[in-house]
């Protein structure tokens, strides 16, 4: 992990497409913006996480169906 100082206003770049700066610093508390292209999804890591669980979940899902419906046809 690269890790980097910077001051409010100071900016970081990802590749030619990704830019994030630091807009203020509150006691522990760093408001950052991110621009990026409408191409790459940008998310705080707990809503990442939780699209993650859904996605496994509805996948679980989907398998129970498709094994209920290979059940049904066998009777």
């Amino acid at each position: 992990m690269l890790v980097l100082n910077r001051k409010v206003n100071e900016s970081i770049r990802i590749g030619d497409d990704i830019e994030v700066k630091v807009l203020a610093v509150d006691g522990d508390q760093v408001k950052i913006g991110i621009g990026a292209p409408n191409s790459i999804d940008v998310y705080r890591q707990e809503i990442y996480m939780r699209i993650q669980e859904e996605n496994q979940e509805a996948s679980a899902s989907t398998i129970n169906v498709i094994e209920a419906l290979k059940n049904q046809k066998r009777d």
